[in-house]
């Protein structure tokens, strides 16, 4: 017969099952030493960012808030206040938000079609594909000289429309202004989005493509089905660019119009380039932080929709 003697503990040591969950165990010299090192990388990034984005922030917060950089008095939200009663602050968001709602969507769409178009294997398709990424190498000096040959009053287009026995049309100034810079938009941006969803679409699994044409399921029903949902996050990165890009537009628009365009190309950059030139920076950091938050609005609409709609088809 064997007696099994109690183990006896060290003392001063609690039992495992009694010890704290979650206990971090103690790291040893060579981990303290990765850490340090790397530290030492992060560092001059985490600086730069503080530096040149979080303090200028800051600053833009602060004279939102305060009736003159340079007495500082607190006036809390009444800069904007007056932003959003001022008429030309109303004109430059409606103009930038109906810009932004017909060029972002016609991006996704039109660059997507010519991917799916191209992912085919038509005839001539290294050509094709060469003709929509050109426009990435011409710099904007370059593309606005081009839409002035074409879209000026004693431009081609004018010259074509006059053989036909049509008056001619000041583009620039009539109401058909921001269906030329959408066409100077989507000219410019089209071939390099066109590039994402091509990559994207040589990504999708064949066999499931495979199984569905087995199955008898058509190109409609495989695109929605399968393509559309492997291409959820794609969409989602290529809507993001668009409407970053569509800010951008404005150095082309200045480039043609100059400082007080005719009044449906007047963005929300030319609000705040007058307002920097007039030294007005309550209104100008006021009419930033409103876009901003517009922007983190939409940004976070497209999140929400991306992630409800490809979550099945993550990893």
């Amino acid at each position: 017969m064997h007696l099994k003697l109690p183990v006896r503990r060290p003392v001063g040591r609690r039992p495992s099952f009694l010890r704290k969950r979650g206990a971090k165990k103690p790291l040893t010299r060579s981990e303290r030493r990765i850490k340090k090192v790397s530290a030492a990388f992060i560092a001059p990034s985490v600086c730069g960012t503080a530096l040149f984005f979080v303090l200028p922030f800051v600053v833009v917060i602060y004279y939102s808030m305060v009736d003159s950089p340079i007495r500082g008095d607190f006036v809390g939200l009444a800069n904007f206040l007056q932003v959003l009663r001022n008429s030309a602050f109303r004109l430059a968001a409606k103009n930038t938000a109906l810009f932004s709602a017909i060029a972002v969507p016609l991006a996704v769409v039109l660059s997507l079609g010519l991917a799916l178009l191209l992912d085919s294997r038509i005839p001539l398709a290294s050509q094709f594909r060469t003709a929509f990424l050109s426009p990435m190498m011409v710099p904007v000096a370059s593309i606005v000289l081009i839409w002035q040959v074409i879209f000026h009053y004693n431009g081609a287009l004018n010259e074509l429309l006059g053989t036909f026995g049509m008056q001619p049309i000041d583009w620039l100034k009539s109401a058909y202004n921001r269906y030329v810079i959408v066409a100077l938009f989507l000219w410019k941006n089209l071939g390099y989005n066109m590039i994402l969803f091509m990559a994207a679409l040589s990504n999708i699994p064949g066999e499931l493509l495979e199984v569905a044409t087995i199955e008898g399921c058509g190109a409609w029903r495989k695109f929605v089905s399968i393509k559309l949902r492997y291409l959820s996050s794609t969409i989602l990165f290529v809507a993001l660019l668009s409407l970053i890009n569509s800010f951008k537009v404005f150095r082309e628009v200045y480039l043609l119009t100059g400082d007080y365009p005719f009044d449906g190309l007047y963005l929300m950059q030319h609000f705040m380039n007058n307002m920097f030139k007039s030294l007005d920076y309550q209104k100008l950091s006021a009419a930033a932080i409103l876009m901003a938050l517009v922007m983190i609005v939409i940004v976070g609409i497209l999140f929400l929709v991306e992630s409800r709609y490809g979550k099945d088809v993550e990893g």
